[in-house]
């Protein structure tokens, strides 16, 4: 089997590649594996280098906005996982541009380049974001899509695009919605990140007004295990919500990571929300229908976060230099 994975030298990405290479998903067992990515800012050979030196990889640097650039690397492979997006809200709100042009035209080319070229399954890794905020309860993949940001309105328009593909062109693609991800390799301008490499160098960090906003924690590996799970068993068409059930307010996760660092609430600096009134205050997902393939999450929150903080201190060298070229506060 051969597989490519578009963004696969981003944070999930990577993850995916890393795991594949690694042979943790029996069903991909023995796969070749293609990263096709553009390496902007946030995607990094570095995050292949575990795997870089194995016969079954391969990389192709192209632009999934360009037809030319997917027909000269997507011919020939099984499966595609669309892990290339732009996916920072801050960021969106000042270049929202970027963000529809490869979220939703890039999805596009990539989904019509799958059809070109006859690959048998696609699955398009997107967000929980796409519904915007929700008081009480839990998403299904019923629910009406209130995109609040240029980034998950940009997400939402790549998922409507991915269901029409399956609907009129009879494409086999499913589509996945994952709650908010952490873990090694995870680019430190996102909020575990950025509080942990500015807490290590005794940096203040900012949280945003009261810190009441609140997100659902889901580890990365477990985020992946449940991308193969539904190339392998998901249906054409369906939406899969994927979770890992741990909602923190964004207090919370400080207080957690002020520990995990020997740090206090003197290096957390309370400021306006740069989103205003339009931020979403919570998201939470149902997978049961994710379970109903198999899925569940297997990484205990408080386990997987003294992993991940461990990660970053041992590894300065992946992370300082990306702080200082993509000149993020703190360095």
């Amino acid at each position: 089997m051969r597989v490519l994975v578009t963004g696969g030298a981003g944070f999930i990405g990577s993850e995916l590649v890393r795991s594949l290479l690694r042979d943790e998903h029996p069903y991909f067992a023995g796969a070749e594996v293609t990263v096709f990515d553009k390496l902007t800012y946030a995607g990094n050979l570095a995050n292949l280098a575990p795997v870089a030196a194995s016969p079954r990889y391969r990389f192709v640097r192209g632009d999934i906005c360009s037809p030319a650039d997917l027909d000269a690397g997507l011919p020939g492979h099984d499966v595609v996982f669309n892990c290339a997006a732009e996916s920072h809200v801050d960021r969106s709100i000042g270049a929202a541009a970027d963000f529809v042009t490869t979220n939703v035209l890039g999805a596009q080319q990539v989904f019509e380049a799958c059809l070109r070229h006859g690959v048998g399954r696609v699955v398009q890794v997107s967000t929980d974001e796409v519904y915007g905020s929700i008081p009480l309860g839990s998403w299904s993949e019923e629910q009406l899509l209130e995109p609040n940001s240029p980034y998950s309105a940009a997400k939402a328009g790549g998922d409507l695009i991915a269901r029409a593909y399956a609907v009129t062109y009879g494409l086999d693609i499913s589509i996945t919605r994952c709650s908010n991800n952490y873990g090694p390799y995870h680019f430190p301008e996102k909020v575990i990140p950025l509080f942990v490499t500015n807490l290590l160098d005794g940096v203040p960090v900012p949280l945003y007004g009261a810190g009441e906003n609140i997100r659902d924690w889901l580890y990365v590996s477990d985020h992946c295990r449940a991308l193969a799970l539904v190339a392998e068993k998901g249906e054409r068409g369906e939406i899969y919500n994927i979770g890992g059930g741990r909602e923190l307010s964004n207090r919370r996760l400080t207080e957690l990571l002020l520990e995990a660092t020997g740090q206090d609430w003197s290096l957390v600096e309370q400021i306006v929300d740069p989103r205003g009134a339009g931020h979403d205050l919570r998201y939470s997902v149902d997978f049961s229908k994710a379970a109903a393939l198999g899925y569940a999450p297997r990484m205990p929150f408080e386990q997987g976060l003294a992993e991940t903080v461990q990660w970053f201190r041992d590894n300065r060298a992946w992370w300082e230099p990306l702080k200082a070229r993509a000149a993020i506060p703190g360095r």
